[in-house]
Protein backbone atom coordinates (compact mmCIF):
# COMPACT_ATOMS: atom_id res chain seq x y z
CA UNK A 1 0.00 0.00 0.00
CA UNK A 2 1.80 3.11 -1.27
CA UNK A 3 2.90 5.51 1.42
CA UNK A 4 1.56 3.38 4.28
CA UNK A 5 4.00 1.89 6.76
CA UNK A 6 3.43 0.12 10.08
CA UNK A 7 5.92 0.46 12.91
CA UNK A 8 6.23 -0.66 16.50
CA UNK A 9 5.08 2.22 18.69
CA UNK A 10 7.48 4.11 20.86
CA UNK A 11 6.42 4.84 24.41
CA UNK A 12 5.59 8.43 23.38
CA UNK A 13 3.44 7.23 20.46
CA UNK A 14 1.41 5.14 22.88
CA UNK A 15 0.42 8.41 24.54
CA UNK A 16 -0.92 9.54 21.15
CA UNK A 17 -2.94 6.34 20.76
CA UNK A 18 -4.41 6.86 24.21
CA UNK A 19 -5.41 10.38 23.18
CA UNK A 20 -7.18 8.86 20.16
CA UNK A 21 -8.95 6.44 22.49
CA UNK A 22 -10.12 9.38 24.59
CA UNK A 23 -11.45 11.08 21.46
CA UNK A 24 -13.40 7.89 20.69
CA UNK A 25 -15.06 8.14 24.11
CA UNK A 26 -13.17 5.21 25.65
CA UNK A 27 -12.22 7.26 28.74
CA UNK A 28 -8.72 5.87 29.37
CA UNK A 29 -7.06 5.98 32.76
CA UNK A 30 -4.76 8.89 33.49
CA UNK A 31 -1.74 6.59 33.93
CA UNK A 32 -2.65 3.61 31.76
CA UNK A 33 0.21 4.02 29.30
CA UNK A 34 2.95 3.03 31.73
CA UNK A 35 1.22 -0.21 32.70
CA UNK A 36 0.19 -1.07 29.14
CA UNK A 37 3.71 -0.58 27.85
CA UNK A 38 5.13 -2.65 30.71
CA UNK A 39 2.97 -5.60 29.60
CA UNK A 40 4.74 -5.91 26.23
CA UNK A 41 6.81 -3.01 24.83
CA UNK A 42 6.82 -4.69 21.41
CA UNK A 43 3.05 -5.20 21.34
CA UNK A 44 1.86 -1.80 20.10
CA UNK A 45 1.76 -0.76 16.45
CA UNK A 46 1.05 2.47 14.59
CA UNK A 47 0.37 2.95 10.91
CA UNK A 48 1.78 5.98 9.10
CA UNK A 49 0.49 7.38 5.82
CA UNK A 50 3.15 9.53 4.18
CA UNK A 51 4.65 10.03 7.63
CA UNK A 52 1.37 10.92 9.35
CA UNK A 53 0.10 8.57 12.10
CA UNK A 54 -3.33 7.33 11.01
CA UNK A 55 -3.94 3.94 12.70
CA UNK A 56 -3.11 1.95 15.81
CA UNK A 57 -3.51 -1.47 17.36
CA UNK A 58 -2.15 -3.42 20.31
CA UNK A 59 -1.24 -7.10 20.24
CA UNK A 60 0.08 -7.78 23.70
CA UNK A 61 1.75 -11.12 24.38
CA UNK A 62 1.42 -12.90 27.72
CA UNK A 63 3.39 -15.97 28.68
CA UNK A 64 6.81 -17.09 27.59
CA UNK A 65 8.07 -17.94 24.13
CA UNK A 66 7.03 -17.52 20.50
CA UNK A 67 3.79 -19.22 19.54
CA UNK A 68 2.90 -20.02 23.14
CA UNK A 69 0.66 -18.50 25.72
CA UNK A 70 -2.01 -15.88 25.28
CA UNK A 71 -2.39 -12.63 23.39
CA UNK A 72 -4.91 -9.82 23.45
CA UNK A 73 -5.77 -7.32 20.74
CA UNK A 74 -6.97 -3.80 21.53
CA UNK A 75 -6.49 -0.13 20.62
CA UNK A 76 -7.76 -0.90 17.11
CA UNK A 77 -8.36 2.55 15.62
CA UNK A 78 -8.14 4.39 12.32
CA UNK A 79 -8.47 8.15 12.28
CA UNK A 80 -11.97 9.00 10.99
CA UNK A 81 -10.80 10.78 7.84
CA UNK A 82 -8.78 7.73 6.77
CA UNK A 83 -11.35 4.99 7.35
CA UNK A 84 -12.35 2.80 4.44
CA UNK A 85 -8.90 2.84 2.85
CA UNK A 86 -7.76 -0.59 4.00
CA UNK A 87 -5.40 0.74 6.64
CA UNK A 88 -7.27 -1.01 9.44
CA UNK A 89 -7.07 -4.36 7.67
CA UNK A 90 -3.33 -4.03 7.15
CA UNK A 91 -2.52 -3.14 10.75
CA UNK A 92 -4.89 -5.88 11.91
CA UNK A 93 -2.88 -8.42 9.95
CA UNK A 94 0.28 -7.12 11.57
CA UNK A 95 -1.25 -7.69 15.00
CA UNK A 96 -2.35 -11.22 14.15
CA UNK A 97 1.13 -12.01 12.86
CA UNK A 98 2.67 -10.73 16.08
CA UNK A 99 0.47 -13.17 18.01
CA UNK A 100 0.84 -16.10 15.62
CA UNK A 101 0.30 -19.47 17.28
CA UNK A 102 -1.32 -18.06 20.41
CA UNK A 103 -4.80 -18.13 21.83
CA UNK A 104 -6.01 -14.57 21.15
CA UNK A 105 -8.73 -12.62 22.90
CA UNK A 106 -10.43 -9.39 21.92
CA UNK A 107 -13.17 -7.15 23.25
CA UNK A 108 -14.79 -6.12 19.99
CA UNK A 109 -17.00 -3.07 19.68
CA UNK A 110 -20.45 -3.83 18.31
CA UNK A 111 -19.76 -2.21 14.94
CA UNK A 112 -16.75 -4.46 14.27
CA UNK A 113 -17.98 -7.82 15.52
CA UNK A 114 -18.81 -9.20 12.08
CA UNK A 115 -15.35 -8.27 10.82
CA UNK A 116 -13.76 -10.08 13.75
CA UNK A 117 -15.82 -13.17 12.94
CA UNK A 118 -14.45 -13.08 9.39
CA UNK A 119 -10.96 -12.99 10.90
CA UNK A 120 -11.63 -16.24 12.77
CA UNK A 121 -12.93 -15.02 16.12
CA UNK A 122 -15.97 -16.46 17.87
CA UNK A 123 -18.28 -14.62 20.26
CA UNK A 124 -18.18 -16.15 23.76
CA UNK A 125 -19.97 -13.56 25.90
CA UNK A 126 -20.55 -9.84 26.28
CA UNK A 127 -18.77 -7.54 28.68
CA UNK A 128 -21.15 -4.87 29.93
CA UNK A 129 -19.91 -1.48 31.11
CA UNK A 130 -21.92 -0.17 34.06
CA UNK A 131 -21.79 3.41 35.29
CA UNK A 132 -22.48 4.43 38.86
CA UNK A 133 -21.30 7.16 41.22
CA UNK A 134 -18.64 7.26 43.88
CA UNK A 135 -19.86 7.39 47.44
CA UNK A 136 -16.89 9.27 48.86
CA UNK A 137 -17.74 7.50 52.08
CA UNK A 138 -15.15 5.69 54.15
CA UNK A 139 -16.22 2.09 54.65
CA UNK A 140 -14.54 -0.53 56.82
CA UNK A 141 -14.75 -4.25 56.08
CA UNK A 142 -12.23 -6.22 58.15
CA UNK A 143 -11.40 -8.52 55.24
CA UNK A 144 -10.63 -5.64 52.83
CA UNK A 145 -7.06 -4.43 53.26
CA UNK A 146 -4.51 -2.46 51.22
CA UNK A 147 -3.09 -4.72 48.53
CA UNK A 148 0.42 -3.71 49.53
CA UNK A 149 -0.20 -5.77 52.68
CA UNK A 150 0.69 -8.79 50.58
CA UNK A 151 4.04 -9.55 48.92
CA UNK A 152 4.17 -9.02 45.16
CA UNK A 153 4.60 -12.75 44.57
CA UNK A 154 1.29 -13.48 46.25
CA UNK A 155 -0.43 -10.71 44.30
CA UNK A 156 0.69 -11.98 40.90
CA UNK A 157 -0.12 -15.57 41.90
CA UNK A 158 -3.64 -14.46 42.83
CA UNK A 159 -4.03 -12.60 39.54
CA UNK A 160 -2.90 -15.67 37.60
CA UNK A 161 -6.00 -17.54 38.78
CA UNK A 162 -8.18 -15.11 36.88
CA UNK A 163 -6.16 -14.62 33.68
CA UNK A 164 -5.05 -17.06 30.97
CA UNK A 165 -1.32 -16.38 31.47
CA UNK A 166 1.06 -14.64 33.82
CA UNK A 167 1.28 -10.85 33.48
CA UNK A 168 3.61 -10.02 36.34
CA UNK A 169 5.13 -6.81 34.93
CA UNK A 170 1.72 -5.44 34.08
CA UNK A 171 0.21 -6.25 37.49
CA UNK A 172 3.14 -4.74 39.39
CA UNK A 173 2.69 -1.49 37.48
CA UNK A 174 -1.13 -1.54 37.42
CA UNK A 175 -1.57 -1.65 41.19
CA UNK A 176 0.96 1.10 41.89
CA UNK A 177 0.12 4.00 39.53
CA UNK A 178 -0.37 7.50 41.01
CA UNK A 179 -3.86 7.98 42.39
CA UNK A 180 -4.67 4.26 42.14
CA UNK A 181 -6.35 2.49 45.05
CA UNK A 182 -5.57 -1.24 45.17
CA UNK A 183 -7.29 -3.38 47.78
CA UNK A 184 -7.13 -7.08 48.59
CA UNK A 185 -9.53 -9.58 50.16
CA UNK A 186 -7.84 -11.31 53.06
CA UNK A 187 -9.40 -14.65 53.98
CA UNK A 188 -7.60 -17.02 56.36
CA UNK A 189 -4.51 -14.79 56.12
CA UNK A 190 -4.30 -15.32 52.33
CA UNK A 191 -5.11 -13.12 49.35
CA UNK A 192 -8.39 -14.40 47.90
CA UNK A 193 -9.05 -11.62 45.39
CA UNK A 194 -8.38 -7.98 44.69
CA UNK A 195 -9.71 -4.83 43.09
CA UNK A 196 -8.28 -1.63 41.65
CA UNK A 197 -9.79 1.86 41.36
CA UNK A 198 -7.97 4.19 39.00
CA UNK A 199 -8.58 7.82 37.99
CA UNK A 200 -9.65 8.34 34.36
CA UNK A 201 -10.24 11.27 32.02
CA UNK A 202 -13.75 11.25 33.46
CA UNK A 203 -14.28 9.81 36.92
CA UNK A 204 -12.86 6.42 37.83
CA UNK A 205 -12.79 2.85 36.59
CA UNK A 206 -12.79 -0.24 38.75
CA UNK A 207 -10.88 -3.12 37.25
CA UNK A 208 -10.21 -5.79 38.01
CA UNK A 209 -12.76 -6.85 40.61
CA UNK A 210 -11.85 -10.43 41.49
CA UNK A 211 -13.57 -12.05 44.47
CA UNK A 212 -14.30 -15.60 45.72
CA UNK A 213 -18.01 -14.87 46.28
CA UNK A 214 -20.67 -12.20 45.91
CA UNK A 215 -20.41 -10.98 49.52
CA UNK A 216 -16.66 -10.40 49.20
CA UNK A 217 -17.18 -8.67 45.85
CA UNK A 218 -19.78 -6.40 47.42
CA UNK A 219 -17.46 -5.45 50.25
CA UNK A 220 -14.65 -4.76 47.81
CA UNK A 221 -16.83 -2.68 45.49
CA UNK A 222 -18.26 -0.69 48.39
CA UNK A 223 -14.81 0.06 49.77
CA UNK A 224 -13.37 1.07 46.40
CA UNK A 225 -16.36 3.28 45.69
CA UNK A 226 -15.72 5.03 48.98
CA UNK A 227 -12.30 6.09 47.71
CA UNK A 228 -13.85 7.84 44.70
CA UNK A 229 -14.95 11.45 44.97
CA UNK A 230 -18.59 11.67 46.04
CA UNK A 231 -20.84 11.88 42.99
CA UNK A 232 -18.03 11.24 40.50
CA UNK A 233 -18.79 8.65 37.81
CA UNK A 234 -17.38 5.18 38.35
CA UNK A 235 -17.33 2.43 35.74
CA UNK A 236 -17.25 -1.35 36.10
CA UNK A 237 -16.90 -3.76 33.16
CA UNK A 238 -18.84 -6.91 33.99
CA UNK A 239 -18.83 -10.28 32.18
CA UNK A 240 -22.46 -10.93 31.33
CA UNK A 241 -22.14 -14.65 32.03
CA UNK A 242 -21.58 -14.00 35.74
CA UNK A 243 -25.15 -13.37 36.95
CA UNK A 244 -24.01 -12.46 40.47
CA UNK A 245 -21.81 -9.73 39.01
CA UNK A 246 -24.73 -8.33 37.03
CA UNK A 247 -26.89 -8.44 40.16
CA UNK A 248 -24.22 -6.59 42.15
CA UNK A 249 -23.99 -3.78 39.60
CA UNK A 250 -27.77 -3.47 39.53
CA UNK A 251 -27.97 -3.50 43.33
CA UNK A 252 -25.78 -0.39 43.30
CA UNK A 253 -28.12 1.21 40.75
CA UNK A 254 -25.42 1.24 38.09
CA UNK A 255 -26.64 1.75 34.52
CA UNK A 256 -25.52 0.08 31.30
CA UNK A 257 -23.62 2.55 29.08
CA UNK A 258 -21.57 0.38 26.71
CA UNK A 259 -20.83 -3.20 25.74
CA UNK A 260 -18.20 -5.25 23.96
CA UNK A 261 -18.06 -8.79 22.66
CA UNK A 262 -15.42 -11.01 24.25
CA UNK A 263 -14.21 -13.13 21.36
CA UNK A 264 -11.48 -15.76 20.95
CA UNK A 265 -9.83 -17.39 17.97
CA UNK A 266 -9.70 -20.80 19.68
CA UNK A 267 -11.25 -22.66 22.59
CA UNK A 268 -11.78 -20.06 25.33
CA UNK A 269 -9.55 -20.23 28.42
CA UNK A 270 -10.91 -22.03 31.45
CA UNK A 271 -11.30 -19.25 34.01
CA UNK A 272 -13.37 -19.01 37.24
CA UNK A 273 -15.84 -16.63 35.62
CA UNK A 274 -18.12 -16.79 38.68
CA UNK A 275 -15.33 -15.04 40.60
CA UNK A 276 -14.73 -12.34 37.97
CA UNK A 277 -16.99 -9.44 38.93
CA UNK A 278 -15.12 -6.94 36.80
CA UNK A 279 -12.49 -7.40 34.10
CA UNK A 280 -9.23 -5.47 34.21
CA UNK A 281 -9.49 -3.46 30.99
CA UNK A 282 -11.07 -3.69 27.54
CA UNK A 283 -7.70 -2.82 25.96
CA UNK A 284 -5.51 -5.55 27.47
CA UNK A 285 -7.94 -8.15 28.78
Amino acid sequence: MDGYHIKTMTREQLDLAIDWAAAEGWNPGLHDAESFYAADPEGFFMGFLNGEPVSSISAVRYGKGYGKGFGFIGFFMVKPEHRGGGYGFEIGQRALGHLEGRLIGIDGVVAQQENYKKAGFTLVYRNIRYQGVGSGKSVIHPEIVPLRTFPLGEIVACDRRFFPEERDAFVESWVSRPGTIALGIRLKKSLAGYGVLRPCRSGYKIGPLFAPDADSAKALLETLSGHAEKGAPIYLDVPEINPEAIALAEEYHMKVVFETARMYNRTPPDLPINEIFGITTFELG
